[in-house]
């Protein structure tokens, strides 16, 4: 399942890692003396206005204040007309008055590259630089790993390893192996890069990273949860370098079962770096001589790994053993594609399309999923302290509006009035595959669906049908993982046998980190979307008046939003659909002409002129073209 959980194609979109400018130490010290992340509410993001005597500051979140703020001569701060500020709030707005502040930053002219997110990052108060005391840790810890480092690790380095990620993709925290053994059945080594072993409770970098709580993606830049000596340095999987590791190592039956796994400290030495896009190469070629393969650049790489194919089949094997498994099960294999944003040089939204997704991109997408349940039914059964991976049972409620709209179109959720079962809702997702229907009725179970969370009590992950999850393969960007590392590492160093004040503590933290990295995953995800929204409405400015053909996405009471093949939205407003008052009707989520009848509804084709677009508002119009 590609879900907005834990995508890794979300993880793999750009790395190109800016460099981090320091905070004062002082400062840093105060911010580790509060004992709570909450995210300052008195500062907003906003475009200056200047009016000479006064000005005032469009903000770009309307949620929190949804006037203009008043910003008097004095507290303009040398910012002009039209760039982009952050702004204090001195006073709220009234019913008689507007909120009135003063600008404390300028970021930039709207129009300057780069200044879009610097906007957001300010907007959501990231923490964009690593303080001093993080950044001199960080250059302090060896780049090289010592014979005492290796001691009491099962030793790996012989065995062929790869990373398998994105091309652009910088930090590598996980690599795999599979093996077939005499008697049919397969195991599967998952290598997680050891974080905690560099970063230690306690110290600043792992303050640090608990605040962040995970590495934030944004197009052209990514905040990393860790400094770059980490992220892309002694904690990256590269290739042709010892690293330590965590492995789960798991013997995997013809049926996709595990029936045996072990997890120990390990150190490994990755054989190659591989793509998404050169092993799907690797795949596609696989039965083709040499020279039959036609494609130039395609024989060249089918020919760099020739030693190595036999390894990526045996995954792409077992990968699909693992899927049908995880299918029968009820899995939920929504297939909604993620927006790619094509960037210039200078950072501009030059083209926006489709993620194209292959089978190499699965392959490592069920290795890591086995993998989580692996280590979380693990120490479940252990009683161990844990932050687990959950995904409750949708609420009955909402599945019977779905069933509602579902019936329209001759499907429905079987469920009865205590429970449903994923298995459900897949086989909806079945019947509707490569239908017109597809996306709509993909997007509308998403939307039905609990959103996943971290906690520190196993509740089972319903989209994968998992008993046990975990978040345990991306310990450089994802706190929990690092802290599951941790957990890992304390009970094999200590024989499985910690004292009940060890246990205690790691519990209190497992809840209170779960909740901080649940949130910090909220504010992570909105601002991605954001950035993309951000981009799409910008490579839309300069297309006014083309013309498309889309598929309504969404009816809602003022108009219906319209989605292109290339996954960008814009919104069709009840004044651009037709000279005619249009009746909301809210259960069958449909649109119906006074007049003519005529009926607007998810999931029908409808041609469309873009007449707006403002990166500022991150919105996009439409306007209905008539049929000829």
């Amino acid at each position: 399942m590609k879900e907005r959980y834990y995508s890794k194609a979300m993880k793999h979109r750009n790395r190109n890692i800016h460099k981090k400018e320091q905070r004062k130490e002082k400062i840093q010290l105060v911010k580790y003396q509060k004992d709570d992340f909450s995210i300052q509410n008195d500062t907003l993001v906003g475009t200056f206005k200047d009016n000479k005597n006064f000005g005032f500051v469009i903000p770009d979140d309307k949620k929190i204040i949804s006037t203009d703020i008043f910003i008097s001569k004095k507290d303009f701060n040398k910012a002009k007309n039209n760039q982009k500020v952050v702004v204090k709030v001195t006073k709220m707005p009234t019913t008689e008055k507007k909120a009135e502040g003063k600008i404390i930053e300028v970021l930039g002219n709207i129009n300057q590259a780069g200044i879009d997110m610097m906007s957001l990052i300010r907007e959501y108060d990231l923490p964009y630089e690593f303080p001093e005391p993080v950044i001199k840790e960080a250059k302090s810890i060896n780049q090289n790993i010592s014979k005492t480092q290796l001691k009491k690790r099962l030793d790996l380095r012989g065995e062929e390893i790869f990373t398998i990620d994105g091309e652009d993709a910088k930090d590598l925290d996980d690599a795999v192996q599979v093996k077939k053994t005499e008697n049919g059945t397969y195991i599967l080594g998952v290598h997680i890069a050891d974080v905690s072993h560099y970063v230690k409770e306690d110290s600043f970098l792992d303050k640090e990273a608990i605040i962040r709580g995970t590495s934030v993606y944004m197009l052209d830049r990514v905040i990393p949860m860790l400094p770059v000596e980490l992220s892309n340095g002694i904690c990256s999987l590269n290739a042709k370098q010892d690293r330590l590791t965590i492995s789960a190592i798991m013997e995997i039956n013809k049926e996709g079962q595990v029936i045996s796994s072990d997890i120990q400290k390990s150190v490994i030495n990755v054989t190659e770096r591989m793509s998404y896009h050169g092993v799907q190469t690797i795949l596609d070629n696989y039965y083709k001589k040499l020279e039959e393969v036609e494609n130039v650049e395609e024989r060249k790489i089918v020919e760099k790994y020739l030693p190595y194919k036999e390894h990526f089949k045996l995954m792409e094997e077992l990968a699909q053993i693992l899927k049908e498994r995880r299918n029968k099960a009820g899995s939920l294999n929504l297939d909604i594609p993620e927006t790619k944003v094509i960037l210039d040089e200078n950072g501009y939204a030059k083209d926006v399309t489709k993620y194209e997704l292959t089978f190499a991109n699965e392959i490592i997408e069920q290795f890591m999923l086995t993998a989580n349940e692996t280590v979380a039914e693990k120490y479940f059964w252990l009683e161990a302290p844990f932050i687990y991976r959950v995904h409750e049972e949708p609420d009955l409620e909402k599945v019977s509006e779905l069933n509602k709209f579902l019936f329209n179109l001759g499907y429905r959720i079987k469920c009865n009035k205590d429970t449903v079962h994923s298995t459900a809702f897949e086989e909806v997702i079945e019947k509707v595959k490569n239908k017109p229907e597809e996306r709509v009725i993909s997007n509308l179970i998403l939307r039905t669906l609990k959103v996943a969370r971290y906690e520190a009590e196993n509740l089972g992950h319903f989209g994968i049908a998992s008993k046990y999850y975990c978040h345990f393969t991306s310990p450089i960007r994802r706190y929990p993982d690092l802290f599951v590392h941790r957990i890992i590492s304390k009970y094999i160093e200590d024989g499985y046998n910690l004292s009940s004040e060890e246990i205690e503590k790691y519990k209190a933290q497992a809840e209170k980190y779960a909740k901080q990295s649940s949130d910090r995953e909220k504010i992570a995800q909105k601002v991605e979307r954001d950035s993309i929204d951000i981009k799409t409405a910008e490579y839309m400015e300069d297309k006014i008046g083309n013309e498309y053909e889309g598929m309504i996405s969404s009816v809602t009471s003022f108009g219906v939003f319209v989605e292109l093949t290339n996954t960008i939205e814009g919104l069709v407003r009840f004044d651009d659909l037709g000279n005619e008052y249009f009746i909301y009707d809210e259960e069958r989520k449909m649109l119906i002409g006074e007049q003519t009848k005529t009926t607007y509804k998810i999931g029908d084709k409808i041609k469309v002129r873009v007449i707006k677009a403002n990166k500022q508002l991150r919105q996009i119009d439409f306007e209905k073209i008539d049929e000829e």
